[in-house]
């Protein structure tokens, strides 16, 4: 007879917690973020709402993992598809070409219904969390922003961008427009809007003569 196994914790709590990571998004896209509780997460991943409650101090910290774990799965795939490349502002050497690149990524990101309920509830609740908008804008918004700032470096090093220009104002300029689109939906989020916004502001941010 072959010896028993003990159970593996460790697996198991990973698999409990993929499992609430999935409950969590999905009662969001489906219900809103009002509408889901600890309850309903517990029992769309079929375990205690004592589980959650041992892990996370309320659904908001739920989710955030939750969206934190589904955008860096998504980045994954997007290395993957890219062959392994480093995840980043593209460097060509063409400034608008890049950024337009990586503008048009984030339309695509902001329009995948898997991605907005998740993003709309979590930039909601930050608003009036003032320690949940915190730790959004730390964990998931800097890490983003860190990569326009090196990108514009970059060009201002070769010329492409004034060199007075503050790099963290320019890459607002460039996001903003998308984020207050996409937020108050004013009109539609598509990629030739985000070719526009990069025009439009490397317009302003040129050498001058």
């Amino acid at each position: 007879m072959a010896p028993h196994k003990a159970p593996d914790a460790a697996r198991r709590s990973e698999r409990s917690r993929r499992a609430i990571y999935a409950a969590a998004l999905a009662l969001v896209g489906e219900t809103g973020y009002p509408r889901t509780t600890i309850e309903g997460i517990a029992a769309r991943a079929g375990v205690g709402k004592q589980t959650i409650y041992r892990w996370w101090p309320s659904k908001a910290a739920v989710l955030m993992e939750a969206f934190l774990d589904l955008a860096e799965r998504a980045a994954e795939q997007a290395g993957q598809r890219s062959g392994g490349a480093e995840q980043g502002i593209p460097d060509t050497g063409d400034l608008a070409a890049d950024l337009k690149h990586v503008l048009r990524a984030t339309v695509d990101e902001l329009n995948d219904p898997a991605m907005e309920a998740p993003f709309r509830a979590l930039t909601a609740e930050g608003i009036v969390d003032a320690k949940l908008g915190a730790e959004f804008v730390e964990r998931l918004l800097e890490p983003q922003l860190a990569l326009y700032v090196t990108r514009l470096r970059s060009a201002q090093e070769a010329g492409d961008l004034r060199a007075d220009a503050d790099p963290r104002i320019a890459l607002e300029l460039l996001i903003a427009p998308l984020t207050h689109r996409w937020l108050l939906r004013t009109l539609p989020l598509t990629h030739a809007y985000a070719d526009t916004v990069v025009d439009y502001a490397l317009g302003g941010l040129a050498p001058r003569p």
